[in-house]
């Protein structure tokens, strides 16, 4: 337990010297478009790491996706707890969605692209996440509950998706009306 405790102290905490970047809000080209495979894996992706980790938590959220702040690549970081408050910390880098199964459940969901609004919306109760880390070492992960509604929502960021496109009826009506009186909104 020492050698854990120790090491975790060496590490440096995610997002500590990264800088904080602008959020991509809702109507941004960036947001609706297909990210890019990462292929250069070199400072600049982990400077990118290091930036939206900063980002996310001093926009306090659980996940962030690179395109939320105006990068088209597929990676995204997360801090999030999963439904029995366990913390998951991670992020990965040309990430698929391999695996949403279980029941749907429709639970509030929001975005820090669409700050101060959030949706009930359907997503599967688990889900399994392939990709790589920084340097290209293979990394799996499996979420349920809260959790999994974090890699959903990440894995769709990059498919150029925002949590509005999965809803339907009165709720999308809603959320979209909401969207465009927001303080934030884009007029144009």
């Amino acid at each position: 337990m020492e050698r854990t405790i120790a090491a975790m102290r060496n590490r440096p905490i995610p997002g500590s010297s990264g800088l904080i970047r602008a959020m991509s809000l809702l109507g941004d080209p960036v947001l609706h478009g297909t990210c890019e495979p990462v292929t250069d894996f070199g400072p600049s992706l982990a400077r990118l790491v290091e930036d939206m980790y900063a980002t996310m938590y001093a926009a306090e959220g659980v996940g962030l996706a690179a395109n939320q702040i105006g990068v088209p690549l597929r990676v995204f970081v997360h801090d999030c707890p999963d439904d029995d408050d366990v913390r998951h910390l991670g992020h990965l880098v040309n990430p698929r969605l391999v695996e949403a199964d279980g029941i749907t459940v429709r639970g509030p969901e929001g975005c820090l692209s669409l700050p101060g609004l959030e949706a009930a919306t359907p997503r599967f109760d688990r889900a399994v996440v392939e990709g790589v880390t920084v340097d290209g070492e293979p990394v799996r992960v499996t979420g349920t509950g809260f959790f999994a509604r974090c890699l959903q929502h990440e894995c769709d960021h990059l498919e150029g998706e925002v949590y509005t496109d999965r809803l339907t009826g009165l709720r999308r009506r809603r959320a979209l009306r909401a969207a465009r009186r927001a303080p934030w909104a884009r007029t144009g």
